[in-house]
């Protein structure tokens, strides 16, 4: 008995959903990002269900120190945020009064020469420079900060004391739910790691996300922070150097994943990609000035290492919107000395007034304006800060930066410094974890007392954590996320 032509056209097409899938398993289709859009698509796009961002694509750092600047707008109220000292603003209650934590220093000089450059973020004009814009002496002349010790805790080795803390902390803050995670493995068939591997998940609901792993071959998976209908299963796809090979996770199923992929050898030589994001209100003087008297030390120790590895710099420095500038951005360079001098050196502690920053600005223009490396670098961000950002001033917002970092492989360490409040810590912790960085705080002889001095003590809401010398710390976990790769 012959079928009817209308019978075999609705079997086709009810069939033909099952042959799509059936493809889709055989060979998994990879769900590419939408690059970063200019600031006039952006106001039509609409809700996004996907970080936007452009992989890293540079191939070297090889270039002059550049300096673009988002300029702060003029505060029309002389006697609001210009009126209230901004150590006083970011004192945490039990620090506030605190003597040393209570000066303030002359904004630095404009930007020499600013030529148009298209805006970091919606509505923020940015200006760019090559020229070094606050002239510094061959040796700054400022005494010698005190030691600065500091603690860190990382909230994915202990997740669960880091989902409790989450749980008790009740603060204002961009809510992306972690509590289910999954651990990446990405292996060669020798069974060593794979690092900077791109990674796509794509959930059967049409949300996805992307990551890179680590020099260690891994990345922390979180399908709920991206997927708000939970899809009851995710596809894992994996490629790096041509290859490519999936995995498949089941909700409720594994808790972790291990991909093996055909990938070459990792380069003997590591390449590091280091970016130092620094609130520049006037209350951060002391920590700047201590990262002025280090830097050079930590990269010359960073540079000794076994792997040798090949360093790039850059500097985000912000303050906030009525301020000189809301945030500074000097591009990655390889030339160590220019660095110091036309970045670092010239920066100065001023400005601020209210308790939140400009962060969000920021992180955004760290993640998406600088020349981050392809190619199997290691990237990291040293996020030092004593205060939370501004969540009232719209887009652009941390927790989709912090989405698109995982993206392009960027860890962001957060670094808490004196008077950072709860919300803050909950911030820079929320940032950390999902990234695969740590948190680091400030520590002291008396915690409630910052010009106490070195010590262990701490008020955040940590436990069990390591104290050392916030320099030592920082070429710590350098080198640590560098031996991932077993260089």
């Amino acid at each position: 008995m012959k079928k009817h032509p209308l019978s075999r056209r609705i079997g086709a097409v009810l069939c033909a959903p099952l042959l799509v899938a059936a493809a889709a398993t055989a060979q998994p289709l990879w769900p590419e990002p939408r690059p970063e859009p200019r600031p006039e698509q952006a106001l039509r796009a609409g809700p996004r269900s996907v970080p936007n961002f452009e992989a890293p694509s540079a191939t070297h750092c090889a270039r002059p120190v550049s300096t673009r600047e988002v300029p702060g707008f003029a505060d029309p109220d002389p006697q609001g945020r210009a009126g209230v000292p901004d150590a006083l603003a970011k004192a945490a209650p039990e620090a506030r009064g605190t003597e040393d934590r209570m000066r303030r220093e002359a904004p630095p000089s404009a930007v020499a020469s600013p030529a148009p450059r298209a805006p970091a973020a919606p509505g923020i004009a940015a200006r760019e420079s090559f020229a070094p814009h606050d002239p510094a002496p061959a040796q700054p002349q400022w005494a010698a900060p005190p030691t600065v010790t500091a603690g860190v805790v990382d909230d994915n080795a202990d997740f669960s004391a880091y989902l409790a803390f989450r749980e008790r902390t009740r603060v204002e803050h961009r809510p992306r739910d972690v509590r289910r995670r999954h651990l990446l493995e990405v292996k060669d068939r020798r069974g060593r790691p794979v690092g900077d591997a791109e990674v796509a998940v794509q959930g059967s609901s049409g949300y996805a996300m992307w990551a890179r792993t680590d020099a260690g071959g891994r990345a922390w998976l979180h399908p709920d922070a991206f997927d708000p209908l939970r899809s009851p299963q995710y596809e894992v796809v994996v490629r790096k150097d041509g290859a490519q090979s999936s995995a498949r996770l089941a909700r409720g199923q594994k808790s972790a994943v291990e991909v093996v992929l055909d990938a070459a050898a990792p380069a003997p030589r590591a390449r590091l990609d280091l970016v130092f994001l620094i609130d520049a209100t006037g209350s951060m003087a002391d920590e700047i000035d201590k990262l002025k008297a280090t830097l050079r030390t930590i990269t010359a120790e960073v540079a000794a290492l076994p792997s040798r590895p090949d360093i790039c710099l850059g500097l985000v420095a912000y303050r906030d919107r009525g301020d000189a500038f809301v945030l500074r951005s000097h591009d990655f360079t390889n030339d160590v000395g220019a660095f110091l001098q036309q970045a670092l050196y010239p920066l100065q502690a001023a400005g601020g007034g209210d308790y939140p920053e400009a962060m969000n600005e920021a992180l955004h223009d760290t993640v998406h304006q600088l020349s981050w490396r392809g190619d199997g670098a290691t990237r990291l961000v040293i996020l030092l800060a004593d205060a939370p950002p501004h969540l009232d001033y719209g887009a652009p917002h941390y927790d989709e930066d912090m989405l698109a970092a995982l993206g392009k492989g960027i860890k962001v360490f957060g670094v808490g410094a004196s008077g950072l409040d709860r919300q803050g810590e909950f911030i820079q912790r929320q940032i950390a974890q999902y990234t695969g960085g740590k948190f680091v705080f400030l520590t002291y002889a008396d915690a409630h007392r910052p010009g106490s001095g070195p010590g262990r003590e701490t008020v955040h809401d940590v436990k069990n954590y390591s104290v050392d010398t916030l320099d030592r710390l920082v070429v710590r976990l350098i080198t640590e996320e560098l031996a991932k790769a077993g260089r």
